[in-house]
């Protein structure tokens, strides 16, 4: 699924600040890719399990998942399942060390070497059009 973003679109101009749940079973890369997400703008909720993510998604108001591929315990793709049983609505990103194609319930993969700027503009390509698909 391709997500581009021209300059202008690069900031989500928004009322709020965009709640994105991440899941990453290490606490190093949980933090840094939060603190990222929170440096561009965003309100981050980070978690080290399936089942904590799953908890949060049912309740709190998440516009996206941000998911480590190979977590502990369920694929992300198995997760992803789960996560659009519950909110269909909310995309699933997952990220992996290698690129793949997004197979069902998977809105797009981003590989985990990528620039850091070229990793937010899908996340601001994704939360764009969570937002323009409610509206």
């Amino acid at each position: 699924m391709g997500y581009h973003l021209a300059p202008e679109d690069w900031h989500i101009d928004l009322p709020i600040r965009p709640l994105i749940l991440c899941l990453e079973d290490n606490e190093f890369y949980l933090r840094l890719r939060k603190a990222v997400l929170e440096q561009d703008g965003y309100n981050v909720v980070g978690v080290n399990t399936p089942k904590d993510a799953l908890a949060i998604l049912r309740e709190s108001p998440v516009c996206m998942v941000l998911a480590d591929h190979m977590l502990r315990g369920p694929a992300g793709i198995a997760l992803a399942a789960e996560i659009k049983h519950l909110r269909p609505d909310v995309p699933v990103v997952l990220y992996s060390g290698r690129q793949s194609d997004a197979p069902e319930h998977i809105d797009a993969f981003i590989n985990k070497d990528v620039p850091t700027q070229e990793f937010l503009f899908l996340v601001r390509a994704v939360v764009k059009r969570y937002f323009h698909d409610r509206s």
